[in-house]
């Protein structure tokens, strides 16, 4: 079964007509995209959208085959001149099945937001799963056989293929492609990384797929660390690289730090932007986590693991630095960074990066710096992936 993406923009399309944004203004040739429209072996449309028939043609395809056209928004979609020989565009009903005779089936498949999402099964047998813009499936059960292909919204419902996974629908092998794709992310380079962290991509429009090869589907880093100033954006980076996983631990080694006012605000905002199928374990006991196999691990953050540990074997007073402190403290880190060695577990771990700021006035201060340098050069050198992240952007170091 072959597909080819007519379009793969959000509705408005990218560039978003008289936008002045940065994406959109980037959004020029490959990343420029049309509104999402789906041609499977030219027998099946999803989604009627303008200038259709001439991406089809610039595909190298017509619309002339087409048997059945069906729509997935939650609405109509915008007026648009059905071309001639073309059936009028429809929608399935939820839970209903169509057999078409080229030997597609057909299947709509409610969602948790308004919309139509479209199973198609192929005469070969391979299968696909088309969600529309904003949608993930409701009602999933498990075990499920898992899809071929998933073409959906990955940028704006990261969530959707964290379900699909918790039952077994997106798999290994599962090609996730993602369409919809609006101006939220800037296009070209940024958005292929993000989308590779999920174990996702994006195509051009006009690009043809054949339904269960999975060359293409990318690598998931296994062991990820994010390094970043204050405020940079290091957190929500990590956090966005596990959103599209259907179980993560989020490691909160700050503690709750009780009567401290600011450090609970802090605490909230992290919650609330987390999804709510999170769990949290407070605990700086980093080890055994990584010793047993589990969910995907969110480490927020290394240097406060640090903290505890300095604290841990007196490293402040300079006696007990000299008199063992500083060797108990080279222990853990070793300890620590064995474990990320040997650990089966997907881990992403954030640390601060303040090596390249004041230089701080006390010994104490001086210590901790050159420690948790030593600590990230030690971690990242256990990780497939390193990223920094500046001022919002991140900057890939390794991987």
């Amino acid at each position: 079964m072959d597909v080819t993406l007519l379009g793969t923009g959000a509705p408005a399309g990218l560039p978003r007509p008289d936008c002045p944004c940065a994406a959109c203004t980037a959004a020029q040739g490959d990343n420029a995209r049309a509104a999402t429209s789906l041609l499977v072996d030219g027998a099946l449309l999803l989604d009627l959208t303008p200038g259709a028939a001439f991406a089809a043609a610039r595909a190298g395809h017509s619309l002339s085959g087409v048997r059945q056209a069906l729509l997935s928004h939650p609405h109509d979609g915008p007026a648009v001149e059905v071309p001639a020989g073309l059936p009028q565009p429809g929608r399935v009903p939820d839970g209903r099945e169509l057999a078409l005779l080229t030997g597609h089936r057909v299947r709509a498949v409610a969602m948790d937001a308004p919309g139509t999402g479209y199973a198609v099964t192929g005469p070969d047998g391979q299968r696909l799963l088309y969600l529309p813009p904003g949608g993930a499936p409701a009602g999933l059960e498990e075990p499920a056989e898992p899809y071929d292909l998933l073409v959906a919204d990955v940028v704006g419902r990261p969530d959707a293929v964290a379900r699909l996974r918790a039952v077994g629908a997106a798999g290994a092998t599962t090609d996730v492609v993602a369409v919809h794709l609006g101006h939220e992310v800037p296009p070209g380079p940024e958005l292929t990384r993000r989308l590779a962290a999920a174990g996702a991509r994006a195509v051009p429009d006009g690009t043809t797929l054949v339904v269960g090869s999975y060359e293409d589907v990318p690598d998931v880093p296994r062991r990820t660390l994010v390094l970043g100033g204050a405020r940079s954006g290091k957190s929500v980076e990590a956090e966005r690289r596990l959103e599209a996983f259907p179980d993560v631990l989020y490691v909160a080694t700050g503690g709750s730090r009780n009567g401290d006012t600011e450090w609970a605000a802090r605490v909230c905002a992290h919650r609330e932007r987390r999804p709510g199928s999170w769990r949290t374990a407070e605990t700086c006991d980093l080890v055994p986590l990584l010793k047993d196999d589990g969910p995907a691990l969110l480490v927020d953050c290394l240097s406060l693991w640090l903290t505890d540990a300095m604290d841990a074997v007196g490293a402040w007073d300079d006696a007990e630095w000299a008199d063992g402190g500083e060797r108990a403290l080279r222990d853990r880190v070793r300890e620590l960074t064995e474990a990320v060695r040997a650990t089966r577990r997907t881990v992403v771990a954030v640390s601060n990066e303040v090596g390249s700021g004041i230089v701080p006035a006390t010994a104490s201060g001086r210590r901790y710096r050159d420690e948790l340098g030593r600590l990230n050069a030690a971690f990242a050198a256990e990780c497939e992936q390193v990223v920094l992240v500046v001022a919002g952007q991140a900057l890939v170091l390794r991987g």
